[in-house]
């Protein structure tokens, strides 16, 4: 199935930001618009804060289910198309995170196709307008150079390579439409695999890697606490609330973790749950989509088991893990495999 962009999906895409300042508008727009994309900056603030960062060289779950592309999946032109996109990464030494990023921008700016019309003035892969800075109207879709402007607006943004690729992208195109980016992240991830030979472009594979005595270690320990009492605050010997099982479980495997479960959330490798091996970390928050409302956590022991010291009135027990248990995080954490 080859790519198509509905009628009328073409925004205004911005001059690259100047550092250190940055903003959703250029100057020059109509009064009339500032309250429109006073809305629009509110909302990818939003997507910024809830949204969790990837360390860079870490796992990132987003793109973990990213497969090469099968064939006959996009057109000649749209492969040529990032195949430049691509190789200017590469010639600029970009890491291939940020091809990721540029592919994904392209793909929801022009579905990789090097378009000679758009909003405006915009043009090209990237849909850059010549008037607000990005080149002549020639140079804006020239493949090459449209990457190479990309690439350095990506640049100039501090630690992006810790950002959800949606929100990179926007940081560079200023959207109003900042979260549009995230549904290409699979298949850019899938072409940069298949273009760039680049064989883990998540970053998950590695992670992935058994952890062995440190996971065994926290596990044998924590088992030897079953039945032992809840008590918020505690981290034994005689009872424990759930991050102080976790704590003092880790600890004596050789691996210090913080001591609140929101904070142990920082304390690894982020993994797709589906992918959890024993001895990851599993987590609840009111908000799945944000850590910062983590409220509990347990360790995942395999076979679809849990050990958790859960509540009140309930020892520490082990239970079965349910997919769609209300508040549970789409990712676990691995603190072995840093360790490691």
């Amino acid at each position: 199935m080859t790519l198509t962009a509905p009628p009328g999906t073409y925004r205004l895409v911005a001059p690259p930001p100047p550092p250190p300042r940055r903003g959703f508008l250029a100057a020059g727009l109509a009064l009339s618009a500032v309250a429109v994309a006073a809305v629009f900056g509110i909302a990818a603030m939003m997507l910024v804060a809830v949204a969790p960062s990837w360390p860079a060289g870490r796992c990132d779950p987003a793109l973990a289910a990213a497969a090469t592309p099968p064939a006959g999946k996009f057109s000649a032109e749209q492969t040529a198309n990032a195949r430049a996109i691509v190789e200017t990464g590469r010639a600029m030494n970009v890491p291939a995170r940020g091809w990721t990023v540029a592919l994904a921008t392209a793909m929801q700016e022009s579905t990789l196709r090097n378009l000679d019309y758009g909003d405006r003035d915009s043009l090209g892969l990237f849909q850059q307008r010549p008037s607000m800075g990005w080149g002549t109207p020639a140079q804006v879709r020239d493949p090459a150079y449209a990457a190479r402007k990309f690439f350095e607006g990506l640049l100039r943004v501090d630690g992006w390579e810790a950002l959800p690729v949606t929100v990179a992208a926007q940081r560079v195109q200023r959207s109003a439409f900042p979260a549009a980016y995230a549904k290409w992240e699979g298949p850019a991830a899938g072409l940069v695999a298949a273009l760039g030979q680049i064989a883990d472009v998540s970053g998950c594979a590695a992670a992935t890697a058994a952890v062995g005595g440190v996971a065994a270690r926290a596990i044998d320990w924590a088992k030897q606490q079953l039945g032992k009492p809840y008590r918020w605050g505690g981290t034994g010997p005689g009872a424990f609330d759930c991050s102080g099982l976790m704590l003092r479980a880790f600890g004596a495997a050789g691996v210090t973790l913080p001591r609140t479960s929101r904070a142990q959330f920082t304390a690894g490798t982020k993994i797709p749950r589906a992918d959890a091996q024993p001895g990851d970390l599993v987590f609840w928050g009111s908000n799945p989509a944000n850590p910062a409302t983590i409220h509990h956590v347990a360790v995942y022991v395999g076979d679809g088991q849990i050990l958790e010291a859960p509540t009140a009135g309930q020892p520490v027990r082990t239970r079965p893990l349910k997919p769609a248990e209300r508040g549970l995080l789409p990712v676990v954490v691995r603190p072995g495999a840093v360790a490691a």
